[in-house]
Parts: structure tokens; sequence; C-alpha cells
């Protein structure tokens, strides 16, 4: 079991809503589950501005949605090995865990972005419209693939 699934096996021990999200300096996608955890919702995007106001921003929709613990996607590079992005995903997370005392998941985000854009694609979403969906649809994505990992488990 690699340091992720380590995390997100974290997770099987409580029981409730899990936060998606899809950190970003721009934007931040957010996704939430329903309480039995058989489905992603993505709820929107958030702007604040820096990764600490960001955090606050997020600890904010975790209180909101009443969630037991968050996934964060992780960026990897095809060959698996992580860059800054990933380094700063992770500080991100630690400050989510700081912030709000729960359990944070990292999940591998390989290719949820392209996955968003093919749908996107498909539904001819385009312009102005397409960059916050895209952030909310990775959300929902990354959380959706920690949801069924955490059914696997």
């Amino acid at each position: 079991m690699d340091r992720g699934e380590a995390l997100i096996a974290d997770l099987k021990s409580t029981s409730g809503r899990l936060l998606g999200v899809d950190f970003g300096d721009t934007r931040t996608g957010v996704a939430v589950s329903d309480v039995s955890r058989f489905l992603a919702s993505g709820i929107g995007y958030v702007s604040p501005g820096g990764i600490e106001r960001t955090a606050d921003k997020i600890a904010e929709i975790a209180r909101e949605q009443s969630v037991v613990g968050i996934v964060v996607g992780l960026p990897r590079n095809m060959d698996g090995s992580e860059g800054f992005r990933a380094e700063r995903c992770r500080e991100f997370a630690g400050l989510l865990r700081e912030r709000t005392g729960l359990p944070v998941a990292m999940m591998d985000e390989r290719m949820t972005t392209m996955s968003a854009s093919r749908y996107l694609n498909e539904t001819n979403t385009r312009g102005a419209k397409r960059k916050g969906v895209i952030d909310t649809l990775s959300a929902q994505i990354i959380l959706q693939n920690a949801l069924d990992r955490l059914k696997n488990l």
C-alpha cells in the first residue's frame, strides 16, 4: 500500500460526508459526497487568492457541509514522480489538517483534468463558463475516485 492509499484507508474508519478538493493557484474546485459515500457532486469553486486564504475558505466549507474528512488531489507526473505542484498540494493539505482537525487524504489526480476536459468537450461547454466548471468537475472526479477506492478497501 503506497502512502496515498494509506491516507485514503484512514478515511475508511470514518462515516459521513467527504469533501473533495482540486487545489489551484487561481481557482480551487470543490465537491462533496453524499452521506452514504456513493456519489460525489461538484459544489463549485473558490478563488480567494493565496494558499492561506484558500485553506481558510475550504475549512469554512468543510464546516458548512459537515464533512468528516477531506480528499485533496495530488498532481503527479505521468511517470509517478512528484514536482513542485505536488509539494504545494501537500502543503495545502497540511494547512487543511491544521484548520479543520479532520483527516486529509491525498488522491492521485493524474488524468482528472483530461477527463474533465473530455466531458466538457462532449457537452459543448465553452468559454468563460468552462474555466470554473473544469475545476469543479475535476474535484468531483478526484472525490469519486476516492469513494470508489474506499469501497474496494
